[in-house]
């Protein structure tokens, strides 16, 4: 703080004429400086600056309006240039002072017409209000500091008022506006308050001053057009109805889907402005001109555009908010965005300092001698040259993050030596050319890429879309031909792009981004299951684009605080949440399917992590379905999912079913009724196949009593029925269950119960007994055969039923088996307390993994049977003759 403010005033001066010639009018003016400097001027201020009220009246208000904003900008510019003053203090403070003085016009103005009485909705009967919504830098908070303001005037429904003299709803709005706008817009003694731009509005200077809800989502749906998507991303409704203009105007804005095709909007947008600052010679124009403010901005919203559907958390209206949100999100890099924060901050305190000097709307450089070494001088510089050395290289950094976004591939697929075969495909020979290529099959290939081109979805394309499908193919003809099963992988990629042929995004992302192509040829020509997987879920082709996010090892929390964020911006549209907990699940198993592909895991890692990929979202369903239910009588369910089977031993696979039963402790007398309703819901969010699939199948039947059972039971109750009444082959599935989502309160309750009955006594006889009769069971079920490592003898099943006989028959004296550590940590804890022989848990350990990565391997390419080989037999072998010491009986192979 300057210890001496008059000091500080005259150095303004100095720099803003504006300012000099201001306060010298109003020396009131400078002694309110004077006292006030060291604060910024807040809300609390602009309302204490007049009797508000009072002035209801145009002719006591406008000028009251215009001195206020004198006595703004007077404080803003000395704090900026005396360095008190942030970035986004300035920004901040001209917004709220325009927000303000539009309230305050709109109230003068509404009272100005009392002979109308009050607008009436036809359809609600409710009183209507003028939404005024903010565009631009208005509605982004960013406004600079002699900036015009952008207005859209909207109201809800038509009718007419119900004063003494009645007018229809749009006939009485138009006078309001009319009216807010002379009070803002009018040039008098004292200047005007604000600059009013209405050509934001539908139809621009051609369209009606204001528009109803109707007439608007008909403009939006019939006629918007691409950049006026972009413009209304930043509308903030600064009167009125926000909610329900933000609803009727969000799926214009942000689509559903990824929408790629905003690229080309937005690059069309870009070279419009480049012309025009090329016509009009404006290259020193900081905001249009290259590498400037506007560049800086299309960075940002261009994301938005892209992605702000899916991911609501984008869905902001500042630019330098949503920087941070992209580089959260790594979809632009820390420290790129850095450097774009460091080149916007820049140039919005060099275009302050411009219009400072004489209160001009200007972003353009100075020609005069004098003035360029103000600016130069008001932004740290000792001259001008030097000044222009640090702006060229803002823009250079500016202009080179813009191209890295906006960089336009060739859409003329002639370019490419494979063109002709792909376009002429039906009416050629191109077997020799495919043979050449490296295809196996060539005439097969040639069928594919005929049936595609001849295909009634091809013919019936529109026309851009076409293009860019004819741009892509010779290039992934040429690519699938780099892979051993080149004819595989071109198969599965047709498959692809019969499958996104209708859906122009996905072509314009492939097109936009062609470096994709050969990760995705990749991951098609290692698994038939993947290319099925992204085909059925084509908006994943956006997790191509980075490879660093793509093959980064998931960060749980990290992931869980994005999807809980996903989740909170839905709230209250039970189809949103559903599907944000889809898209986050099919994402986070895709990036780890490529992670497998790419030999970063091993099998129990990636098991592991696909556990505990299960286990967030269970747990974020579960919290949210909650919060759905009506009635509920507390805000935390005591409520909790235990995982069986491969989720409860973390052995899961990409297509594994959640083997779960639920329970719950609460004595409230709604508890029971309420948690069946908590659990048919989260088997519903789980299980229902939405737009954007299905998130997990499961299977309920492992709950007390299986089918015919309650779909939840108390803890109690569980406990009373697992030490009563459980059969023996349900003490065998308890060996592989754990708490996985919900109230850990009950999870440790589960894993008390859990190791209570797993350390029971029993019978080894019989319990050897009921454990050949269930495997007979379920070999009459599922005979045994070499090709299925699952139920062969010796194979899978017979190696987990050998451990769970063993934690039953022996946890009792042997209280470490009853960690849930998986069957081969099991094995060696069985094998060091002597309960098998040493070399043959070695061995048996070595069979179930090569099990399991055959198992993983045949289902990564949809095969039904895995390669029986001298290694599976070995290790079958090995597995019997555990099995043959464990029950002291040899197996019936026959």
């Amino acid at each position: 703080m300057p210890a001496n403010t008059s000091a500080a005033i005259a150095r303004s001066c100095e720099f803003s004429q504006y300012l000099h010639r201001l306060l010298a009018a109003r020396p009131e003016e400078r002694s309110r400086l004077e006292q006030c400097l060291r604060h910024p001027f807040a809300i609390e201020d602009m309302q204490a600056f007049a009797d508000w009220p009072a002035l209801n009246a145009s002719e006591t208000l406008a000028p009251a309006l215009r001195r206020l904003r004198q006595a703004v900008m007077a404080r803003l510019i000395c704090r900026d240039l005396e360095g008190l003053a942030t970035l986004d203090e300035v920004v901040s403070t001209v917004s709220l002072l325009a927000e303000f003085a539009v309230r305050q016009a709109l109230a003068c103005a509404a009272a100005s017409l009392p002979q109308y009485g009050q607008p009436i909705g036809e359809d609600s009967g409710e009183p209507q209000q003028l939404i005024v919504v903010g565009m631009g830098k208005l509605g982004g908070g960013e406004l600079n500091a002699s900036s015009d303001i952008d207005l859209i005037f909207i109201y809800p429904e038509g009718g007419e008022t119900d004063g003494a003299r009645k007018i229809s709803n749009h006939e009485y709005f138009t006078q309001v506006g009319k009216r807010l706008i002379a009070l803002l817009n009018d040039a008098t003694a004292d200047g005007q308050v604000f600059r009013v731009d209405m050509r934001l509005r539908p139809y621009g200077d051609s369209g009606p001053l204001v528009m109803s809800f109707a007439a608007l989502e008909n403009y939006l749906l019939s006629q918007g057009r691409e950049w006026e998507r972009y413009a209304w991303i930043k509308a903030k409704a600064i009167t009125g109805d926000a909610e329900g203009l933000a609803q009727l105007v969000r799926p214009f804005v942000y689509r559903k889907y990824l929408d790629y095709n905003a690229y080309g909007a937005m690059r069309e947008l870009h070279a419009q402005i480049r012309r025009e600052v090329a016509r009009r010679d404006m290259a020193d124009n900081i905001k249009l001109g290259p590498g400037g403010i506007r560049e800086a901005e299309f960075i940002a919203q261009v994301f938005q555009l892209i992605r702000g559907g899916r991911d609501r958390t984008l869905q902001l209206r500042g630019t330098r908010a949503t920087l941070d949100r992209l580089a959260a999100l790594r979809l632009l890099e820390p420290a790129a965005v850095a450097e774009l924060q460091e080149a916007y901050a820049f140039l919005r305190n060099l275009e302050h300092r411009l219009q400072y000097l004489d209160d001009q709307q200007t972003q353009t450089l100075p020609g005069a001698p004098e003035t360029r070494q103000k600016i130069a001088a008001s932004m740290g510089h000792a001259d001008w040259p030097a000044f222009m050395a640090a702006l060229d290289e803002i823009r250079r950094k500016v202009s080179r993050r813009f191209e890295q976004v906006f960089i336009l591939p060739s859409e003329d697929s002639a370019d490419h030596p494979l063109s002709e075969l792909w376009l002429d495909v039906a009416e050629q020979n191109p077997e020799a050319r495919l043979a050449g290529l490296g295809y196996a099959d060539p005439a097969s290939a040639a069928r594919q890429l005929t049936g595609l081109a001849q295909s009634q979805r091809y013919l019936q394309m529109p026309l851009a879309g076409r293009k860019k499908l004819d741009a892509l193919m010779p290039a992934l003809i040429e690519v699938a031909a780099r892979f051993p099963n080149a004819d595989d992988t071109l198969s599965r990629i047709i498959g692809l792009m019969e499958a996104i042929s209708r859906r122009a995004s996905y072509l314009a992302l492939l097109t936009e981004y062609p470096q994709t192509l050969q990760r995705l040829a990749s991951l098609y020509s290692s698994s038939a299951w993947v290319s099925a997987y992204l085909s059925r879920h084509p908006i994943l082709l956006d997790e191509l684009l980075d490879a660093r996010v793509l093959y980064a090892a998931p960060e749980w929390p990290q992931l869980s605080a994005q999807l809980e964020a996903q989740l909170a911006h839905a709230d209250g549209d039970v189809e949103a949440k559903m599907d944000a907990l889809r898209h986050f699940q099919h994402a986070q198993t895709f990036r780890l399917v490529a992670q497998d592909l790419a030999g970063m895991w091993t099998l129990e890692a990636l098991s592991d992590e696909l556990s505990r990929l299960a286990d967030l979202v269970l747990d974020a369903a579960l919290r949210h379905a909650w919060r759905d239910i009506p009635s509920r009588h507390c805000e935390t369910p005591r409520f909790a999912v235990i995982g069986y089977g491969k989720l409860g031993g973390k052995e899961l696979g990409y297509a594994s079913d959640l083997d779960i039963i639920f329970l719950y402790d609460d004595e409230h007398p709604d508890a029971p009724d309420l948690y069946s309703r908590l659990a048919r819901k989260l088997s519903t969010w789980l299980t229902s196949a939405t737009a954007a699939g299905v998130l997990y199948d499961i299977d309920l039947r492992l709950r007390p009593n299986g089918a015919s059972g309650l779909l939840v039971s108390s803890i109690s109750a569980f406990r009373q029925y697992q030490e009563n009444q459980a059969w023996a082959w349900e003490h065998q599935a308890l060996t592989r269950a754990r708490f996985v989502a919900g109230d850990a309160g009950i999870g440790a309750q589960f894993e008390a119960e859990r190791h209570a009955i797993l350390t029971l006594e029993r019978d080894s006889a019989k319990l050897r007994g009921e454990v050949l009769a269930m495997r007979q069971r379920m070999l009459d079920s599922h005979p045994a055969h070499d090709g299925d490592v699952k139920n062969a003898r010796g194979g899978i099943i017979d190696i987990e039923f050998i451990v769970q006989y063993l934690i039953l028959a022996h946890a009792k004296t042997l209280p470490a088996l009853t960690g849930n550590t998986g069957n081969i940590a099991l094995l060696a804890v069985a094998a060091d307390a002597g309960l098998i022989d040493r070399q043959l848990a070695e061995d048996a350990r070595a069979a179930y993994r090569l099990y399991r990565r055959l198992q993983h391997a045949a289902r990564l390419n949809d095969k039904k049977a895995v390669d029986v080989d001298e290694p599976l037999r070995v290790a079958y072998a090995r597995g019997r003759e555990l099995w043959r010491q464990v029950f002291e009986q040899a197996l019936d192979f026959s």
